[in-house]
């Protein structure tokens, strides 16, 4: 199977904070933003996959910043990492005010996809192939993401976590 750049699966997408989109305090509430970054993410893993993808796992979900009625929301996706028929995505999310000038990170989240044939099998997926120094970091964290994910779903057993054992090392080893 033909493997793919981090960089073709990045996606983009806007969308305006309408009056139907906030809460009695004039914010974007947090599931519409939820809604939103699965599509923008759902988009980017298929562009990896060349597939349909469904949700699997949402996590790290940060709220740094309220968004406010009226702004811009942007969200940036990636695959930062590819498995044997899963994808790491990884967002950042900023919110625009469109006559300031002025744009914010707001959020930042990972989410898990896996690809699925007609019977909705999981399917196998390309290689992903970091480039950048930044997407080669994220390459090699997104094992340990990973393993957490599994180890919290029951789906790995703590001895198994090599990736998490050598990120614990290395914070013993700084003391």
């Amino acid at each position: 199977m033909q493997e793919k750049y981090a960089r073709e699966s990045y996606t983009e997408m806007n969308e305006l904070v309408l009056p139907n989109d906030t809460n009695t305090f004039g914010n974007l509430m947090g599931g519409r933003l939820l809604y939103w970054m699965d599509i923008c993410s759902a988009m980017a893993a298929q562009k990896h996959c060349n597939n349909q993808v469904v949700t699997v796992s949402v996590d790290n979900v940060s709220f740094k910043r309220s968004i406010k009625l009226g702004e811009v929301v942007t969200i940036e996706a990636q695959v930062t990492r590819a498995f044997n028929t899963s994808v790491e995505v990884r967002m950042e999310i900023f919110a625009q005010n469109l006559p300031q000038g002025t744009k914010v990170k707001s959020n930042e989240a990972y989410y898990t996809f896996v690809s699925i044939d007609e019977e909705n099998r999981p399917k196998p997926i390309p290689k992903l192939v970091p480039e950048t120094d930044k997407e080669k970091t994220l390459f090699d964290e997104a094992l340990q993401r990973r393993e957490m994910r599994l180890l919290l779903a029951g789906k790995l057993k703590p001895e198994d976590a090599d990736g998490i054992k050598n990120l614990i090392q290395v914070f013993q080893h700084k003391d």
